[in-house]
């Protein structure tokens, strides 16, 4: 499995506008996509503009079909000026 997670800082007055565009591309994943198997949506507690996501994808190339998709591509022309930092990071899930 290929993990993805990305760290947002949002700036303050453009939180009401990022939050729907971000859940309705986590929406399309899960449904348009059969390969990503997760797609969370997270708020900082004690920090409103700070979001998380933790995304699971079968491999490493249904991320990267992800990045093409018509709903992230929208999402992230939308949110650019949106955001005021990103860190996106990379793992493999090791199972027990």
């Amino acid at each position: 499995m290929y993990v993805v997670t990305v760290d947002f800082h949002i700036h303050p007055d453009q939180m009401d506008t990022f939050m729907p565009s971000m859940l309705a591309n986590a929406k399309a994943s899960l449904e348009l996509e059969k390969n990503c198997l997760q797609f969370d949506v997270c708020v900082a507690t004690g920090d409103a503009n700070h979001v998380y996501l933790y995304e699971i994808y079968r491999s490493k190339e249904d991320f990267d079909t992800h990045l093409k998709m018509p709903h992230f591509l929208d999402f992230n022309a939308k949110s650019a000026g949106q955001v005021a930092s990103k860190n996106v990071h990379t793992f493999h899930r090791m199972l027990a």
